[in-house]
Parts: structure tokens; sequence; C-alpha cells
């Protein structure tokens, strides 16, 4: 069984740590793909934080009205945060933007603690097919430190 708790939101909140070593990358490598047909760095950095805002603005809201979750078609969403980080915002900026919302997104999980752990649908799923725990924003914050170690070895790989 999976244990979800503060434990797990202070482990998402510890991947900030890491970003903020990224403002020392050189920006040749901070704008060039990981590898080839692949995401730059800022490109990952902005996907990770239109995630933290999608869970912001779109999960919380419908768990609050007691509705499900449901995740939009990943390849449009995470095309919008590879646009965002191809605009020309600065390096420093877009870190910035990342820890902000990061923390923004740990602080209400941390002060509505029903609101994360509340059991919910997943795009009308009850439970994850590939561990059977009941979806919960908790769950999904869990599945996303994956996500960030994922990136975070992706990152790694180049500098």
């Amino acid at each position: 069984m999976i244990s979800l708790g503060k434990e797990t939101i202070h482990r998402y909140k510890d991947f900030i740590e890491w970003t903020d070593t990224l403002h020392e990358l050189d920006d040749n490598i901070w704008l060039a793909p990981i590898a080839e047909g692949k995401a730059t760095v800022a490109e990952i950095v902005s996907h990770l934080m239109n995630w933290d805002n999608y869970l912001i603005n779109t999960i919380i809201p419908a768990i609050k009205n007691g509705e499900g979750m449901v995740f939009p078609n990943f390849d449009s969403f995470n095309q919008q945060a590879y646009e965002y980080a191809r605009s020309g915002i600065p390096k420093s900026r877009l870190l910035g933007e990342f820890k902000q919302t990061r923390l923004q997104l740990i602080e209400i999980m941390l002060t509505e603690p029903d609101v994360a752990s509340k059991n919910v649908t997943s795009n009308g799923v009850e439970n994850c097919p590939h561990t059977g725990t009941p979806y919960s924003l908790l769950y999904i914050i869990h599945e996303f430190i994956e996500h960030d170690i994922h990136h975070k070895n992706q990152i790694l790989s180049v500098i």
C-alpha cells in the first residue's frame, strides 16, 4: 500500500531545492534539446510548472466542487508549456515562476488536507489501474514526484 500524507507533500516540495541549482546552468544548455527530438531544459521546467498550475487552477476547484479530476490531452497541453518556454522568458524568471507555483500548490495542500486526500475519480476512473490505489490529489502528487525524478534525470544527463 502506498503511504500518502504530509511526507508526500514535503517530497514534492524538495524538488525546488534542485531546480534552484539550475540558475547557474549555462544558457546554451538551458535552451538546447536534451536529445534529438526532445524538449529543452527550459521547456521541461515550463512543463512542470504548467502541470502545477493546472492542479491549482482546475483540479483543486473541481475537487472543492465535488467533481472528479479531469486531465487534458497531454500532447497539446505540454505544447503550451513548451511555447511559453520559447517565448523569450528569462531563465531566472521561469525558475522563479516555477518555484512560486510549486510553493503555492504545496501551501494549498498543507492548509486544506481534506481537499488533498479526498478520494475522487481521475478521468472517470476511481482507482489507479497499476496500483489499485484510490485516486486523490495526493496520489497524483505521488505520481508527479516520479515524473519530477524522470525529468531531473533527463536534465542531469546533459549537465
